[in-house]
């Protein structure tokens, strides 16, 4: 009798937790809710070292991710900004999702040049984050899986630095907005330096965000991998070469 009144509890439990809102889990052919975000460095730093070559990456990685080519995972919702400013704190809008569908290659890479060029004086991660928070719960998107690509040096800049101090400033990085967003937050850092990458990886406080690094020096290898004259569809080293290298899967942080 008492392990039917068990399992009995065990039904009302979970026929409780399904009704729920928000706790159904997705019907059969139904793609769960995921977040992708990329922000672009427009800082004049980034412009001399690898700001041409990051917005031809971020054109096939948008269009590969939108069509789900080679198996990546396809975005229900995405946003592409900027990360400077000529101000500290200066607030940028997002380009949401329905900008870059039924587009080129091409389309979305000049649609970023124009959008996004690089003229801004600083850049400021903590505006990018804090507003890209904001914007998540405006969309409620929150507990669903976000991954954030940063195309940048990672280099802040934020006023009064000490120029001696060479670690100071990331610890002034501020993960803080993103940690409760959801139980998935990963910050992909593309074309730093080893340096920076460690910088990151170490002097950048966070508790639940994930952070992954991947220097440039490898980044710009990603054109290598291009077949001349197929197209993006038949681009299978490509992709296989992205699930590698950007979107490897982060383990979470044992604190």
């Amino acid at each position: 009798m008492t392990a039917i009144l068990r399992r009995a509890a065990s039904v009302v439990a979970v026929a409780a937790l399904v009704a729920l809102p928000g706790c159904s889990p997705p019907q059969s052919g139904q793609t769960a809710r995921n977040a992708l975000v990329l922000g672009i460095d427009v800082s004049g730093s980034f412009r001399a070292q690898h700001y041409d070559d990051a917005i031809d990456f971020a054109s096939y990685y948008l269009y590969g991710h939108l069509h789900g080519l080679g198996g990546l995972q396809k975005p229900t919702a995405m946003f592409v900004g900027s990360i400077g400013g000529d101000r500290p704190g200066e607030v940028k809008s997002f380009h949401p999702i329905e900008d870059f569908q039924d587009k080129s290659v091409d389309q979305i890479e000049q649609d970023m040049r124009t959008w996004f060029p690089p003229e801004d004086r600083l850049t400021d991660f903590n505006a990018f984050f804090s507003r890209l928070a904001t914007l998540i719960k405006q969309r409620n998107l929150i507990l669903a899986p976000i991954n954030i690509v940063l195309l940048s040096d990672g280099e802040p800049d934020y006023p009064g630095m000490n120029a001696h101090d060479s670690l100071g400033p990331y610890g002034k990085v501020n993960l803080s907005p993103l940690e409760y967003l959801s139980r998935s937050v990963t910050v992909r850092l593309l074309y730093p330096t080893a340096t920076v990458d460690s910088r990151w990886e170490h002097n950048v406080k966070r508790n639940r965000v994930r952070v992954w690094t991947q220097d440039g020096e490898i980044m710009t290898g990603w054109s290598n991998q291009l077949v001349p004259g197929q197209p993006p569809e038949q681009q299978d080293r490509l992709w296989s070469w992205i699930a590698d290298n950007v979107d490897f899967r982060v383990r979470a942080r044992i604190l």
